[in-house]
């Protein structure tokens, strides 16, 4: 089985411009490929995971991956899947940005001896003289047919700013620039990037009469239909320090009966016929298969040794063993203290398990929330400062969320 067929077997493709180009340049080494990262954070998160995953596994069927980050269009922002326009940034944050993805990056791809490229488009697009992209560029783009694109639709009905108008040529151009300076025959990208990868293509072929192919990844939706890597408390990131190693396998080892079995085939590099085998497992079983996605991704992003820490850690809390080392803290200050002591609302919303204080007072009206082992049932309970020394308290809110507060 070819690189391609595995992709096709793991339900990664949506969308191909000519398959059997695209097969026979993967399976065969000929791929010099880019996916594109606008740096509109300084880290990725799990919406990026897919992709990253999928550079991976191309390279290490002897293609050569591009990673191309957006200093330039990150200047503009991308108005594909968007009800509102992107916040704008200073170009110091991008390239702060940008440094961060190289990191993290690099745990995916291998960038060593010219096996992999990191290209910034601000190289180009920084430099363009208004007048050329009209007459170079422009020309060759059909108004009507932007407008049908998907990416605009959602935009048409608020208000799509010509700022925005303009991130599909962007687009276009960055594979145009890639394909002539390191012969990159082939873009990636999510599905609802499609019609941006087509203006490519396009450009290419009008601008040079050369053929380039565009192919995109699944979108990793849940069974509800909505996009994976969110959280109550929003994006699950790749960066530690913004999702700790066990918050990160937590998600994983929390997602849907419905869906552990899609995404170990779509994001682990498991065999697919170990993977085969699993399709039979039900009931009890699944919660194994989930212990084996959360272990197997947590390795990608944080390593084996993390991992390990993340499933004792999970494992302890939930045998009932108690509180283990690796368990993801708080730190509250003493000033939140009113006589020596906080009560259970102030608590609850200081940990970070819910948004606000009207949440912690449901959840905790609901019975919802434990303090080292013993549940919360009054509001106006109060835990003296005392308790937050040395190890802390920890504190549970639901089957599956604990965190050690301290100070």
């Amino acid at each position: 089985m070819g690189i391609y067929e595995e992709l096709v077997a793991r339900g990664l493709i949506a969308q191909v411009t000519d398959e059997e180009r695209i097969r026979d340049l993967v399976n065969n080494g000929k791929a010099t490929f880019y996916i594109g990262f606008d740096p509109t954070a300084d880290s990725l998160h799990v919406g990026h995971f897919m992709a990253l995953c999928l550079m991976k596994r191309l390279q290490m069927a002897g293609n050569k991956p591009i990673a191309l980050v957006g200093g330039g269009t990150g200047m503009i922002g991308d108005p594909s899947g968007r009800t509102d326009m992107r916040k704008m940034m200073t170009p110091e944050t991008i390239q702060h940005n940008c440094d961060c993805f190289k990191k993290q990056m690099e745990k995916f791809i291998d960038f060593s001896d010219g096996k992999a490229l990191m290209v910034n488009n601000a190289d180009w697009l920084m430099k363009l003289n208004y007048i050329d992209v009209l007459r170079e560029v422009g020309a060759h783009f059909s108004v009507n047919n932007m407008l049908r694109a998907e990416c605009y639709k959602q935009r048409m009905e608020k208000g799509l700013s010509f700022l925005e108008f303009n991130y599909m040529i962007m687009q276009a151009y960055d594979f145009y620039m890639l394909y002539q300076k390191y012969g990159c025959n082939l873009e990636f990208g999510g599905d609802d990037q499609w019609s941006n990868m087509l203006a490519g293509t396009e450009l290419i072929r009008r601008k040079l009469g050369e053929d380039a192919s565009a192919m995109t990844i699944t979108l990793l939706l849940n069974s509800e239909g909505k996009k994976m890597g969110k959280t109550a408390s929003g994006a699950v990131w790749l960066d530690p320090e913004k999702t700790s190693p066990y918050d990160f396998y937590q998600y994983w080892r929390n997602v849907g009966d419905n869906d552990v079995l899609k995404c170990i085939r779509m994001l682990t590099f498991l065999p697919l016929e170990e993977i085969d085998e699993m399709d039979k497992w039900e009931g009890a079983q699944l919660n194994k298969a989930k212990e084996i996605l959360a272990f197997e991704l947590t390795k990608l992003v944080h390593g084996e040794e993390e991992a390990k820490k993340a499933e004792e850690t999970a494992k302890s809390i939930f045998s009932g063993a108690g509180a283990a080392a690796n368990m993801p803290e708080a730190k509250i200050s003493e000033d939140v203290f009113v006589d020596g002591s906080i009560n259970a609302i102030a608590l609850v919303a200081a940990t970070g398990l819910v948004k606000s204080n009207s949440e912690a007072r449901r959840a905790i009206q609901q019975g919802g929330v434990s303090v080292d082992g013993n549940k919360v049932t009054d509001i106006n309970e109060t835990f003296a400062k005392e308790k937050f020394e040395g190890e802390g308290i920890v504190v549970q809110k639901g089957k599956k969320n604990f965190v050690r507060v301290s100070l």
